[in-house]
């Protein structure tokens, strides 16, 4: 029973929204599928860090979901900048058992326990906060990570972060999110957000402070899950 993870699958198999317009992104959901279907078994789960779907509204998200439900293993879906569909946990959890779409959960508060791993995390926010309404986001977020990492640690496993967005990038840092990071010594933390190779050269990944850090987003792993070891 592995654990893998990616992010930013930007599905719009029920919505007008191309991907393969931008570089690299040719013939993108075949090569997922088929790279999904060649690692992931039945047994195993899968993190995908946020940017799910381009749906604007829950119900208009079905055909992506189900896309994803119908590919080997559990998953486990985190909110992301562009998932506009995105509402309370509740009303996401009884779309997914009113539509049959049984491999799916949600993490918003909480942890996952996997290959004897504790799965937690958040969105985070930006790595620039100079607004009222930014910090107001960024305080909620930092009280959302806390949360999670504080139900993974009474595991008594290690926790693994997964976020949406980097907390740290080229030389800026997102200090209330490392913050928490490291007062709770992780170790590990997974993130997404970053595309296209301007923008990827400049994504920190291995040590920082101690945590290994590692970019997910589909297109820095050419569309295949990573086993998170």
């Amino acid at each position: 029973m592995s654990l893998f993870a990616i992010a930013d699958l930007h599905l719009s198999l029920g919505e007008d929204k191309p991907m393969d317009i931008f570089a690299g992104w040719d013939n993108y959901v075949e090569r997922l599928t088929k790279n999904w279907n060649t690692l992931v078994t039945d047994d195993d789960t899968v993190m995908i860090a946020g940017d799910i779907s381009w749906a604007m509204k829950l119900e208009q998200t079905y055909t992506d979901f189900k896309y994803i439900d119908d590919l080997p293993g559990k998953k486990i879906f985190l909110k992301g900048n562009h998932d506009y569909w995105w509402g309370t946990k509740g009303k996401i959890e009884k779309f997914l058992d009113n539509n049959k779409l049984n491999s799916i959960n949600i993490l918003f508060n909480n942890t996952y326990v996997c290959d004897n791993k504790a799965i937690c995390g958040t969105r985070g926010w930006f790595l620039e906060n100079e607004s009222d309404a930014d910090v107001k986001v960024l305080n909620r977020e930092v009280g959302r990570l806390e949360m999670s990492i504080s139900e993974a640690e009474k595991t008594g496993l290690e926790p693994v972060v997964f976020l949406h967005y980097p907390p740290v990038y080229c030389n800026t840092e997102c200090s209330e999110i490392m913050n928490v990071l490291l007062k709770h010594n992780i170790k590990r933390c997974y993130y997404g957000h970053i595309h296209g190779k301007s923008n990827m050269r400049y994504a920190v990944e291995g040590d920082y402070k101690g945590i290994n850090f590692k970019l997910i987003s589909c297109d820095r792993l050419a569309f295949m899950p990573i086993l998170v070891r």
